[in-house]
């Protein structure tokens, strides 16, 4: 990086300061914890020089940051799958609730987007489907950071939120859906399609944000597979060529992660999880009335602080489910 061509090809330097963040993201950690093993170390060689009490009090105290460190190199360990550390399509889809769930998708994706914001991840926005009276019906992003996949995964399924609807004039409580689908960003997919027989193209012109141009030509782009029928759409590039580009990556994840379900049971399951976006299918409910709490159904996990939840503070919910990951896998 300290060449001083480094920035010449945009691209290649992009991929460079990703991979430096990746190994960043091993190394910090472990880096961290040897630090404050360190510290502990000198501390109780100190006990019995000074203020015995005194240095207790800090040892303690750095004991406390020591046992956090250990455990961020331990949950770290557990992203060892082979598309952990790639980045990722993240999606999100409302469902049964009408305008209530497309609401309920919108504040997802303030959520999400406030826990990339947290975490150093960069979230570009492809494609959206603005809701007919609220909300959105549907999101695409690509989120790019250290482990990206590997965390975002342990979001996919179905969120459910209670709540008083505030499009009720009864003031009625109201029970809403939203899913999350989440696909590693693999370039070097080795999947044979014959674009122009195995897939419809269709062009449509950009809806909401974007400018006049991407809204008033027809640059985006909606892909479907015949065989599988799995649709993908970009909207988000100004030009055709580029949203066409986009979209083909996009389609290739998905048909690869498909490829990899009928092999991975593990994934398989996890895509029989999902199921309907509706009733009976929620990884974790959202609780706003009358009680104010956050569960999630896989690992049992709650949190009282929906507030802070909302507003992206999630990953203690990332954590369980990584560890039930290994702890399911290994029974």
């Amino acid at each position: 990086m300290g060449a001083p061509d480094f920035w010449d090809n945009a691209e290649t330097a992009r991929q460079t300061v990703d991979q430096l963040k990746k190994l960043k993201a091993i190394t910090e950690p472990v880096s961290d914890a040897l630090r404050q093993a360190d510290d502990c170390e000198a501390l109780i060689e100190l006990l019995d020089e000074g203020d015995e009490e005194e240095v207790r009090t800090e040892l303690d105290e750095h004991l406390r940051v020591f046992e956090a460190a250990v455990d961020r190199v331990e949950l770290f360990t557990l992203l060892s799958g082979p598309d952990d550390a790639r980045d990722a399509y993240f999606n999100i889809q409302a469902g049964t609730g009408g305008a209530d769930a497309q609401d309920w998708a919108t504040m997802l994706l303030r959520m999400y987007l406030r826990y990339f914001e947290r975490n150093g991840f960069q979230a570009e926005q492809l494609a959206m489907k603005e809701g007919e009276e609220a909300g959105i019906q549907s999101v695409n992003l690509v989120v790019r950071g250290p482990y990206a996949y590997g965390y975002l995964s342990c979001e996919m399924g179905v969120h459910r939120l209670v709540r008083i609807s505030p499009f009720s004039a009864q003031g009625k409580r109201e029970t809403s859906f939203a899913a999350v689908h989440v696909e590693p960003e693999v370039d070097d997919i080795q999947i044979d399609i014959d674009w122009d027989v195995e897939v419809r193209e269709d062009t449509y012109r950009a809806s909401g944000a974007g400018g006049q141009h991407v809204n008033k030509t027809s640059s985006a782009i909606r892909l479907t597979h015949a065989a599988t029928n799995t649709v993908v759409q970009c909207q988000n590039e100004r030009s055709q060529h580029k949203n066409r580009s986009r979209a083909r990556k996009m389609l290739m994840a998905r048909l690869y992660q498909m490829e990899q379900a009928k092999r991975d049971a593990a994934l398989a399951q996890v895509w029989g999880e999902k199921g309907q976006i509706s009733w009976g299918n929620a990884i974790r409910s959202y609780f706003l009335y009358p009680e104010q709490r956050v569960k999630d159904a896989r690992t049992g996990a709650v949190s009282h602080d929906t507030d802070a939840i909302l507003d992206g503070d999630i990953q203690e919910f990332i954590d369980a489910q990584l560890r039930h990951r290994v702890a399911r896998a290994n029974r």
